[in-house]
C-alpha cells in the first residue's frame, strides 16, 4: 500500500510536465494553423464583390446570368533555381497559394487575370526550369472547370524587348494560350490581351506581328461598334463582335510621367513617388500609348508591372487601374481586384490580403508568451500570482 503510493508522487512530476508538453505542443500547433492558414479565410471573408450600376434594379437571376466576376492579379514572380533560395521560394508560393485557393472558394469567380510577369526568371530560365516553374504554377493556381484562368505575358516571362525571342514567346503561347491581340468575349464582354513588351514600335519582327493582329482587332471592334469613322463598305465583309466598348488587358502601364499623383495605402512609397517613368522600361512610349487608344479607344485598362496601385485617367475619360503584386515579396500588403463587370459598366473593389508585417507581429506575441509560460512552469520565473501573494503575506507580517 505504501510503496504504491510512493509510486504515484513520483509518477505526478511526470504526468505535469507531459500535461505541461501537450499544452504548449497545442498552443504552438494553433498559432501556426491561424498564421498559415485560417488567417486567409478571415481576411478575404470580408471582401465584397462591388455591385454594378443598375444592378439593383435588376431581377437577382437576371444580374447573376449578365453580370461577369473577375479576379485580376498581377506580378506573382514565382521565383526560379536562380535567383530564389528554396525558404524563400517555400514562404512566398505557399501564402499565394493560400490566398488564391482562398479566394477562389470563398468569391467563386468566373474567370482570373493574371496581367504578366507570372515568373520570375522566365526571361533566362532553361527548358528544365522553365518546366519545373510551369509544374509549380499549375499545382499553386489551380482551378475548377467552373472558373477560367487568363495569363499576359510580362517582361520576366519572356524578356525585355532586347531579351525577347520567338522562343520564349511561343513557349509561354503553349503553356497559357496567350496571343498578343487576341480576343476573349465572355457575357457580351470583350477584353484584349496586347502583349506590351512587343509594343517597341522599332519594326522587329515580333512587333510587327503584333501590331498588325491589334490594327486588325480594332478593325473589328470599331465595326461591330458602328463607328462613325467605319463605313459600311468597309465593314461589310466583317465579322461581328458584340458591341460592347473593349477593356485592355496588358502588362506594361499606359505612358505616365511618374507615380506622384497616385494615392492610396498601396500606392508607391513617398520616396519613389517622384522618381521618373522611363518610356519602353516602366511604362508603354507615348507613341504606343496613343495608338492603343487611337485603336480601341477602351472603356477601362488594367495593367501591372510597377508593383504599386494608381489609377488615372487617359485622354480625361479612359481610366486605368495599375493593380500592386500579388507577391508578399514585393510588398507587405498585397491584393488583387474584384471586378463586376457587363457589356455597358463595370465597378471595381480591392480585396487586401493578410499584411505579413501582421503575421509577423502575432508570431513575436506568440513566442514571448511560449517564453514567459516555459520560465513560468521551471520556476526560473516567478508566476505574477505568486508574487503577488507573497507581497501580501509578508505585509500581514510586518
Amino acid at each position: 500500500m505504501l510503496s504504491s503510493s510512493s509510486a504515484a508522487v513520483k509518477n505526478l512530476p511526470l504526468k505535469r510536465r507531459l500535461c505541461f508538453l501537450l499544452k504548449l505542443v497545442c498552443f504552438v500547433s494553433s498559432v501556426l494553423i491561424f498564421c498559415e492558414f485560417l488567417i486567409y479565410y478571415v481576411v478575404i471573408f470580408q471582401c465584397r464583390w462591388p455591385n454594378v450600376k443598375g444592378g439593383a434594379h435588376m431581377a437577382e437571376k437576371e444580374t447573376s446570368a449578365s453580370v461577369l466576376k473577375a479576379i485580376i492579379l498581377a506580378d506573382t514572380h514565382l521565383l526560379g533555381e536562380i535567383k530564389g533560395h528554396w525558404l524563400d521560394k517555400l514562404r512566398r508560393e505557399w501564402q499565394m497559394e493560400r490566398s488564391f485557393q482562398t479566394a477562389l472558394w470563398l468569391l467563386q469567380p468566373d474567370i482570373v487575370f493574371i496581367l504578366g510577369d507570372v515568373f520570375d526568371e522566365g526571361k533566362w530560365s532553361s527548358p528544365q526550369a522553365w518546366a519545373d516553374d510551369v509544374r509549380r504554377f499549375q499545382k499553386m493556381f489551380r482551378h475548377s472547370v467552373f472558373t477560367e484562368l487568363v495569363a499576359i505575358a510580362g517582361n520576366h516571362d519572356i524578356g525585355f524587348h532586347y531579351e525577347m525571342t520567338t522562343y520564349k514567346v511561343n513557349r509561354f503561347e503553349k503553356v497559357f494560350n496567350f496571343t498578343s491581340g487576341k480576343l476573349i468575349t465572355r457575357k457580351g464582354i470583350n477584353f484584349v490581351l496586347v502583349n506590351s513588351v512587343a509594343m517597341e514600335g522599332d519594326g522587329c519582327a515580333l512587333c510587327r506581328t503584333s501590331e498588325a493582329k491589334l490594327v486588325a482587332l480594332s478593325h473589328k471592334l470599331n465595326c461591330s461598334q458602328q463607328k462613325t469613322n467605319h463605313s459600311n463598305k468597309r465593314c461589310s465583309d466583317v465579322e461581328k463582335l458584340p458591341a460592347s466598348e473593349p477593356i485592355l488587358l496588358q502588362h506594361y502601364p499606359l505612358y505616365r510621367k511618374s507615380d506622384a499623383e497616385c494615392t492610396g495605402e498601396d500606392s508607391a512609397p513617398p520616396e519613389e513617388k517622384n522618381i521618373p517613368f522611363k518610356e519602353k522600361y516602366d511604362v508603354l512610349s507615348q507613341e504606343a500609348s496613343q495608338k492603343l487608344l487611337w485603336w480601341f479607344q477602351p472603356r477601362l485598362i488594367l495593367s501591372g508591372h510597377t508593383h504599386s496601385a494608381c489609377e488615372v485617367l487617359h485622354a480625361g475619360k479612359i481610366p486605368e487601374v495599375s493593380v500592386p503584386s500579388f507577391s508578399w515579396r514585393n510588398r507587405n500588403n498585397p491584393s488583387f481586384i474584384m471586378g463586376s463587370i457587363t457589356p455597358t459598366d463595370f465597378s471595381l473593389q480591392k480585396c487586401f490580403l493578410p499584411f505579413e508585417s501582421r503575421v509577423f507581429t502575432i508570431y513575436c506575441a506568440a513566442g514571448a508568451l511560449l517564453v514567459i509560460l516555459v520560465l513560468a512552469h521551471v520556476q526560473l520565473l516567478t508566476p505574477p500570482f505568486y508574487f503577488a501573494q507573497r507581497l501580501i503575506s509578508k505585509h500581514k507580517a510586518v
